[in-house]
């Protein structure tokens, strides 16, 4: 026996969630100057509307019933204070008005309130790009009505739904509903501007110039009720380039991104001949909140002959170019295409390659003419182009270029380098890249790997980011020039050490091989050597490894993502027979041997991997050498 669910009542009233309530009391307080961006969200909320109806028309046509021209409506009443903004796409039901005008749903909620700024113009450019952008009506409005039906219901099944932003909302059932959504909204007494027809006019070419659907507004001076478009209503990526204004460009990325903030750069090409497709590609200015969560909604919105079909196709883009916005069109895709078949599609995977080249050039082409502006975009997006170093093979030879590195030769660890500059500066005779991992860039810059590099002043690439260790592991040379980790095997200096050095090394090293010995047996299993070192010149001791050894850094990325087979590795500590440290070590005999031994150990193992083995035992044999050297007892 089954019982039938209670129905819903016909009207109802609900609470707002806690973090819209909060977001109400934003929009209605601190947006004031920069209130038209309401008209901007919905509009483009009505043309998402239009194109998710379209697309699922494809399927199922009748949906669209008799009324097959997707359009979108706006009418004001200078008398009554009301302004509508109106469509006939996809519509709501009962179900989708609580869940989707109750709460903030899918937008990432606290990444939007840790954003705000206290700036009224930045935090306006937030609002659509977290997909909050129906809650900006009420910046003009003090009460809002939304009347819906969704496409395929029949007419008895319409809501009405309605707030004045007082920390609830009602929720009614209508019937004869129009399919499709309209908002209405009571425009606040100091709002009333934007009951005037002149002024929404100019709105919605400044804004809504580019949506793909007509925008309607009532003929000025007509005898009766007659509408006109007053919009292009033609999907910008379609008009010729060279008809298109910078603005246009800038403002159709703010539509399909929702972001304030203007693009870096964009692309727009027009592919004919074995296959026909339009592209439309966009660098943005600042990461999104969940650029680094890779499972995360991403790709081109793609239509198939100016027929919307999917918000986020990522199979036509590689992941670390997933920053990368914009519009695909193509005409030889179906139109019934799915995710599915765009895995399988050998079509795709030829845009796919065409499109990445173009995108790169895209980059290519800031770096080389806006510098400063490209600065900017490495600041954003860099640590995951270089993702690509290691995913991409294919175009390696396009992405090292563009990648950039804090070097010894930069001021600051904010400033970056580029391969090629370094290459151009690399001192006569140089044979090598020399590069050193740390934590982070001032660790690398402080790095006693490096002292006999930076004392002949050889410049040194510094790599602090969480990614290196992996890139750096892909990379064998750059125009011809191999890289080298200046604390990975033996520190090849080529041309640059002069013979008088490397004899010099060689006769210290068979002097002191009763020292090495000594230590290596104080140190046990600990080591695999001790031998004079020649990266040291400040340092007492330092830890290397061999040239294909793992790095630390690298080894730890991966332990830390759950590897537990790691092969087992024994560094070499290498000392400085100049130091004054190691020259007090050799003339001591005993036990005080073993415990300088085993600290001069335990510092080369803090710089190395940031923390020792036996932290406790490391402070306690400290304390015992630091008693006996001011002559206390032990």
């Amino acid at each position: 026996m089954t019982v039938d669910a209670p129905s819903a009542p016909a009207s109802e009233t609900r609470g707002f969630k806690a973090e819209v309530r909060e977001l109400l009391k934003l929009m209605i307080h601190s947006l004031y100057s920069h209130r038209e961006i309401f008209l901007r969200e919905l509009i483009s909320n009505a043309s998402d509307a239009n194109d998710k109806l379209r697309f699922l028309s494809l399927a199922n046509p009748e949906l669209l019933g008799e009324e097959k021209e997707l359009g979108i409506w706006i009418e004001q009443d200078e008398k009554a204070g009301t302004l509508c903004i109106r469509d006939n796409g996809i519509g709501l039901t009962r179900e989708d008005a609580i869940a989707h005008l109750g709460t903030i749903a899918k937008s990432g909620t606290a990444e939007f309130f840790g954003k705000l700024t206290g700036d009224a113009q930045k935090d306006s450019q937030l609002i659509g790009q977290f997909g909050v952008g129906f809650y900006s009506a009420f910046i003009v409005a003090d009460r809002v009505e939304v009347l819906s039906r969704r496409a395929g219901e029949p007419t008895s099944a319409g809501v009405r739904w309605q707030s004045a932003a007082d920390g609830e909302f009602t929720v009614d059932t209508v019937e004869r509903a129009e399919r499709g959504t309209t908002v209405i909204l009571h425009l606040k007494a100091d709002a009333k501007e934007f009951a005037d027809a002149w002024r929404l006019r100019a709105l919605v070419r400044r804004y809504s110039d580019h949506i793909a659907f007509p925008v309607r507004m009532a003929k000025q001076g007509a005898a009766t009720l007659e509408f006109e478009v007053v919009n292009q209503a033609q999907a910008l990526w379609t008009r010729p380039r060279t008809e298109i204004q910078d603005e246009e460009y800038r403002e159709f990325y703010r539509h399909i991104t929702h972001d304030g903030n203007e693009p870096l750069s964009w692309s727009h090409n027009k592919v004919e001949g074995k296959r026909e497709y339009t592209s439309l590609l966009y660098l943005p200015a600042q990461a999104p909140f969940d650029l680094y969560q890779r499972d995360a909604a991403r790709g081109l919105k793609l239509h198939v002959r100016r027929v919307f079909i999917m918000d986020d196709a990522e199979q036509f883009l590689p992941l670390y170019l997933r920053f990368i916005k914009g519009v695909l069109d193509s005409s030889d895709l179906p139109l019934n295409v799915s995710r599915e078949l765009l895995q399988k599609d050998p079509e795709v995977d030829a845009m796919r390659s065409a499109l990445t080249k173009r995108a790169l050039d895209l980059i290519s082409r800031l770096a080389k003419e806006e510098p400063e502006k490209y600065a900017t975009f490495w600041k954003e997006f860099g640590q995951v182009l270089k993702e690509g170093v290691g995913e991409d093979y294919a175009n390696r030879d396009k992405l090292l270029p563009l990648l950039r590195f804090a070097s010894t030769h930069e001021a600051s660890d904010e400033d970056r380098t580029a391969l090629a500059d370094y290459v151009a500066r690399m001192k006569e005779g140089q044979e090598r890249i020399y590069y050193v991992l740390a934590e982070s860039r001032s660790a690398a810059r402080s790095s006693p790997f490096i002292e006999r590099l930076r004392a002949k002043g050889i410049e040194v690439l510094l790599l602090g980011d969480r990614v290196d260790p992996w890139i750096m592991g892909q990379l064998q040379d750059f125009e011809g020039k191999p890289f080298q980790d200046a604390a990975r095997g033996d520190l090849d200096l080529g041309k640059l050490a002069d013979e008088s050095e490397k004899q010099a090394e060689e006769a210290a090293s068979e002097a002191h091989k009763d020292l090495f010995a000594r230590m290596g047996a104080a140190l046990g299993d600990a080591v695999s050597e001790v031998r004079a070192s020649s990266r040291l010149t400040e340092s007492p001791a330092c830890l290397t490894r061999e040239e294909d050894d793992m790095s630390e850094q690298m080894r730890r990325m991966l332990a830390a993502a759950g590897r537990d087979d790691l092969p087992p590795g024994k560094p070499r500590l290498e000392v400085n027979l100049a130091h004054p440290l190691v020259v007090r070590l050799e003339a001591t005999q005993g036990e005080d041997f073993n415990e300088l031994s085993q600290l001069l150990f335990d510092q080369a193992q803090l710089t190395e991997q940031g923390q020792v083995a036996n932290p406790g035992e490391y402070v306690r044999r400290l304390n015992r050498l630091l008693v006996k050297l001011v002559g206390g007892a032990t």
